[in-house]
C-alpha cells in the first residue's frame, strides 16, 4: 500500500526524529557556480572537507556565455563566481565540467544525459529545478546554500515528508500539443501555488506515451504549481533510455539495478492526499501572459475580465498585465514578439531542438525578431552539429549558440532588452527574470518556433 514516492523516501531515512523530520541519505549532489560558493566557503571555516567527492557532479552553466566560451567571461561576477567553482572543486576533489569539458552543460541535462541520474535514488541541487531528474522516478528536489552545505559535509538531508499528489493523464494529445503544454495547462488549472507542500506523481496513459525527454519537462516545472518535486514511475522507456550511457551501470550491476527499478510504482492501492484527473485532449497549445506561470491560458484563448479574477487577487492581476503592457480581456494570439528563447533546463534537449529543427526546415524567420537556439549541453550541441540542424537553423536565420542557462534568467550576457517581448521554452515569467523590464511569454518550442516566423503569437496547429 505505498506509493512510488513512498518507496524511495523509506529506503533514504537514516534516522527519523520523533515528531520531527527524516534524516535523508542523499545519493546525488549536483552543483553549480551559484549556489555552491558559500557552501564551500563554510566548510572550509569549520575545517570540513567534503564527506563523500565522487557523490557530487559540478558543472558551471548559470553564468557562463553561450558565444565564444574559449574567450575569458566579460561580466565580471559571472568570472569570479565560475572560477571560485574551479578552485573549490579542485580542492576538495570533486568531479568538474567546467566551460570546455565534452560533458559541460545544464546541470540538469547533464544529469540524465550523462546516466547520472537513476530511478530511485535521491537527488539534491542548489537550485529548484533539480525536480527535473524526478522524471527518472527520483525523489529530487531543489535545496538552499545552508542545506549544501549540509549535504557537503554528511550526505545527508533533514526533511520533512511532504503531502503527496497524484495527476492522472489519460488519452491522445491532439496535434501540435507537447509536453510544455501539459503542464503549464496543469499550473493554469492549478495555480502556481496550487501544489504547495506537495511531492506530485505523474501518472496515466498520456504519461507513459511520452519520451523521456518530455517527462522531464514536466517534472521540471513541477516547482511553478509550488510543489516541492514531481516524479513519474519508471518504464521500460526510462530503461531504454538510461541503457548504454556513461555512468549508468553495465553488465551484471545493470541487471542487479533492473531488478530493483521495477519495483518503482505506485501500489494500486496506495494513498494519496490529493488527487487530479486530466482528459489530454481538452489541452491545447498554451502560453502564459503575466508575471507567474500559472498566469496561462491557449493560445487561441484570451486574457481573463478583470471581474472573473478573485478579488484578493486583482491587484497583483491588474500590476501584472499592466508590466506586460496588456489589457484585460484581450486576445493573446497575434502579439507581437521581439525575441525568440528555446532552451533552458525545461527545453533544450535534443528532442527540442529536432523539434523546431523540422518544423522551421525550409522556413524563414520574421526579419524583426532575433532567435537563439540554445543547446542545454556540450553532447547536445555536437549532435545537433552532425544531425545539420545547425545548417537549418542558419538558413532560417536563427542562432544556434553554445551551452548554457542563458536567457531563461538575467545571471548572464544573455538578457532581452527592457520593454521587449521574448517568447521563451524556459520555466519562469516573472518580472526581470530574463533581463530589466523584459516581458516573457512561457510556450512550447513548437509555439516558440512559429512565433519566430509569424513575428507574433501564433497557433502552431495552423501550420501543421
Amino acid at each position: 500500500m505505498k506509493s512510488l514516492f513512498e518507496k524511495v523516501w523509506q529506503k533514504h531515512i537514516v534516522q527519523q526524529i520523533p515528531d520531527g523530520p527524516s534524516v535523508l541519505y542523499i545519493d546525488r549532489h549536483f552543483i553549480h557556480e551559484v549556489t555552491s560558493p558559500q557552501a564551500f566557503a563554510g566548510l572550509e571555516k569549520r575545517g570540513l572537507k567534503v564527506f563523500r567527492p565522487k557523490q557530487i557532479v559540478a558543472t558551471a552553466d548559470h553564468n557562463v556565455p553561450t558565444l565564444d566560451q574559449h574567450l575569458p567571461i566579460k561580466e565580471e561576477l559571472s568570472r569570479l563566481q565560475v572560477e571560485a567553482l574551479t578552485k573549490n572543486c579542485a580542492n576538495h576533489g570533486v568531479e568538474l565540467y567546467g566551460l570546455g569539458h565534452p560533458y559541460q552543460g545544464i546541470v540538469h541535462v547533464i544529469g540524465p544525459e550523462l546516466g547520472v541520474t537513476q530511478p530511485g535514488m535521491t537527488i539534491v541541487c542548489g537550485d529548484s529545478h533539480t525536480s527535473t531528474h524526478g522524471a527518472f522516478g527520483a525523489i529530487a528536489f531543489g535545496i538552499g546554500t545552508s542545506e549544501v552545505e549540509m549535504v557537503m559535509a554528511t550526505q545527508c538531508l533533514l526533511q520533512s515528508k511532504p503531502k503527496l499528489m497524484r495527476i492522472n493523464i489519460e488519452g491522445e494529445l491532439n496535434k501540435g500539443v507537447v509536453s510544455k503544454d501539459i503542464i503549464l495547462y496543469i499550473i493554469s488549472k492549478i495555480s502556481a501555488s496550487g501544489a504547495t507542500g506537495y511531492f506530485v506523481e505523474y501518472a496515466g496513459s498520456t504519461i507513459r506515451g511520452l519520451s523521456m525527454e518530455a517527462r522531464m519537462t514536466i517534472c521540471n516545472m513541477s516547482i511553478e504549481m509550488g510543489a516541492r518535486g514531481g516524479m513519474i514511475a519508471p518504464d521500460e522507456t526510462t530503461y531504454a533510455y538510461l541503457k548504454g550511457k556513461a555512468m549508468a551501470p553495465k553488465g551484471e550491476e545493470w541487471d542487479k539495478a533492473l531488478v530493483e527499478w521495477k519495483k518503482l510504482y505506485s501500489d494500486t492501492d496506495a494513498k494519496f492526499d490529493r488527487e487530479i484527473n486530466i482528459d489530454a485532449a481538452t489541452i491545447e497549445p498554451m502560453i502564459t501572459y503575466g508575471t507567474n506561470p500559472g498566469m496561462g491560458v491557449g493560445v487561441t484563448g484570451h486574457l481573463p475580465e478583470t471581474n472573473e479574477i478573485i478579488e484578493s487577487e486583482r491587484p497583483s492581476y491588474l500590476k501584472s498585465i499592466q508590466y506586460m503592457n496588456l489589457g484585460a480581456g484581450t486576445k493573446i494570439k497575434g502579439r507581437k514578439v521581439d525575441y525568440v528563447f528555446i532552451g533552458s533546463c525545461t527545453n533544450s534537449r535534443m528532442e527540442d531542438l529536432r523539434m523546431v529543427a523540422s518544423f522551421v526546415k525550409g522556413k524563414q524567420k520574421a526579419k524583426d525578431v532575433e532567435v537563439w537556439i540554445v543547446p542545454g549541453s556540450r553532447q547536445v550541441e555536437l549532435q545537433a552539429r552532425e544531425e545539420g540542424l545547425d545548417k537549418i537553423f542558419e538558413a532560417a536565420g536563427f542562432q544556434l549558440r553554445q551551452p548554457g542557462c542563458s536567457a531563461c534568467l538575467g545571471m548572464n550576457e544573455d538578457k532581452i532588452p527592457a520593454g521587449k517581448y521574448c517568447i521563451s521554452t524556459s520555466n519562469r515569467n516573472f518580472e526581470g527574470r530574463q533581463g530589466p523590464n523584459a516581458r516573457t511569454f512561457l510556450a512550447s518550442p513548437l509555439t516558440a518556433a512559429v512565433a519566430a516566423i509569424t513575428g507574433e503569437v501564433s497557433d502552431v496547429r495552423d501550420w501543421l
